[in-house]
């Protein structure tokens, strides 16, 4: 049904739709930072880059537990992503474990496992990759239906004995089948959404988060690939709901709020800056837009706490995050704003917006 004709009963439905969740794996389950020691051939998997196709090389992963001991894991490493593994002088990676190692372990449950790490060495792009941990923490204060996120104080050791050993401040982050578990959902491959097909709440509520964060590299309709839709954002269903569409977003790296030096907006859109928020989200029904903000506000003082307490950041970069964040919430506080740049900028069929 089309979002335009949804009546208020199915509205109310739509709006109050949440996830039965499980517990998440051990490892999703605290925020303490793990201290780490990656021993791999880091030379060689870095010189693999630019290959589509990029082999696994056996490596170590080393930890220590809550009991303070040691304990060592099997490891297979290669580089991932797109931009940042083309761009980046040390490419983002991923981990495979063995699952029959990690049992019994507080990795109990991971097989893959994306690692985010600095572009570069040197002390401004650790602080870059804090500031995205952050706005993925910051999602999963908004809703359940997000990724979980660890912080690992990892020390890098190249067994091809090339490189230097060096030690940074990274973050892994949950595997899509596990979130898909964690909530009883199904992970959807398609190449495109119809506004339509999106759970209405979730959408409006990734629209929002994104304009907080100031970052529109990303989409809920395509990929700009034209495959697996869609950009940035992992699409899921429920097994009794299979024509609605849950969307998860990640990948942060281009935002406002992080500022990262290779960021820029969208040539299409009239701002130059890429921490001028603007918002391009989907017109819906205004009293799914007013919910989703509703939720925002009701957690301003667990986002606002998660800035403040964030001590791994340097001061300087912890008062910038706090005070933009603060900003967003002052436009969701002032209705005139709320309408002019939110409301009013929506994109898509107008008369949705009107609709109760």
């Amino acid at each position: 049904m089309h979002l335009k004709h949804l009546s208020l009963a199915g509205l109310l439905l739509v709006l109050t739709m949440s996830a039965a969740a499980a517990a998440p794996d051990p490892l999703f389950q605290d925020h303490a930072i793990i201290k780490a020691v990656l021993t791999a051939p880091l030379t060689q998997a870095y010189a693999q880059r630019e290959q589509d196709v990029r082999i696994y090389l056996p490596g170590q992963f080393a930890f220590v537990d809550a009991a303070g001991e040691m304990l060592r894991l099997d490891a297979s490493i290669r580089t991932r992503g797109n931009f940042r593994r083309l761009n980046c002088q040390l490419p983002p990676l991923q981990l495979n474990f063995k699952k029959s190692q990690v049992k019994g372990t507080l990795f109990r449950g991971q097989n893959k496992l994306k690692l985010v790490a600095p572009c570069q060495h040197g002390i401004e792009s650790q602080q870059l990759v804090l500031l995205e941990y952050l706005a993925y923490r910051t999602y999963e204060i908004m809703t359940e239906y997000s990724f979980g996120t660890r912080l690992l104080r990892l020390s890098y050791v190249d067994s091809d004995e090339k490189r230097n050993s060096w030690t940074d401040l990274v973050f892994v982050i949950e595997d899509d089948a596990d979130v898909a578990k964690r909530l009883d959902l199904i992970k959807l491959h398609v190449a495109r959404n119809r506004i339509s097909q999106l759970e209405p709440f979730s959408a409006a509520l990734v629209d929002l988060f994104q304009l907080m964060i100031a970052n529109n590299d990303y989409s809920l309709l395509q990929s700009p690939e034209g495959v697996d839709c869609c950009h940035n954002v992992e699409m899921f269903i429920r097994d009794d709901a299979p024509d609605v569409r849950i969307p998860i977003p990640f990948d942060f790296d281009m935002s406002g709020l992080v500022n990262a030096p290779y960021a820029a907006p969208p040539s299409h859109l009239p701002i130059r800056l890429v921490r001028t928020r603007y918002y391009r989200g989907l017109c819906r029904p205004r009293g799914v837009v007013d919910a989703a903000a509703s939720r925002i506000r009701e957690k301003r003082e667990a986002i606002l706490a998660l800035y403040e307490s964030a001590d791994y950041l340097g001061s300087p970069s912890r008062k910038r995050a706090i005070k933009y964040v603060a900003e967003f919430f002052e436009l969701l506080d002032d209705p005139e704003r709320f309408e002019a740049e939110v409301i009013e900028r929506c994109r898509g069929d107008n008369d949705v917006k009107d609709s109760t």
